[in-house]
């Protein structure tokens, strides 16, 4: 599985201007119903504030992973962002969060939802793959980036 084949392009914001975590997390929502015409938002930000309540995602070296299923999708998608000011997402590590995939999975999908949780996890390992994504400020050479990086491992 590759990031591409859940991540739409189109639901990349390059300068998040949430500044807590629900607000991080409902602007992910957003952008993310905009490009897959997902509509019930709501639903999808009660089931992501249901399970960061149960820990968070926020996983640690900067990087956040807001996930949950819920019927509001019929297949697994996706949404990033960057914050530049970082955010307090309650990180295992303790440390500001600035980069933020959101994972929204049907009811039934175990396996593709986990598999994405791993992949992304494996990309956002490398230190110096997480500072060019957060240098980098257009949408389109942030997914191309995440593109190419995901191409390279096996």
């Amino acid at each position: 599985m590759k990031i591409a084949e859940f991540l739409n392009e189109k639901a990349i914001v390059p300068d998040l201007k949430a500044t807590d975590k629900e607000g991080a997390i409902r602007e992910l929502i957003d952008v993310l119903a905009r490009a897959e015409g997902l509509r019930n938002k709501e639903e999808i930000a009660k089931v992501l504030m249901a399970r960061e309540a149960l820990g968070s995602t926020g996983i640690g070296l900067g990087v956040g992973i807001p996930h949950g299923k819920c019927n509001a999708t019929k297949r697994l998608v996706a949404s990033f962002g960057i914050s530049r000011k970082g955010i307090d997402f309650d990180a295992l590590d303790g440390e500001s969060v600035y980069i933020f995939f959101c994972l929204v999975a049907p009811e039934d999908s175990a396996g593709p939802h986990l598999k994405a949780l791993a992949r992304i996890s494996r990309l956002l390992k490398d230190k110096y793959f997480r500072d060019y994504l957060r240098s980098l400020t257009d949408d389109k050479k942030i997914f191309k980036a995440i593109k190419d990086e995901d191409a390279k491992k096996p």
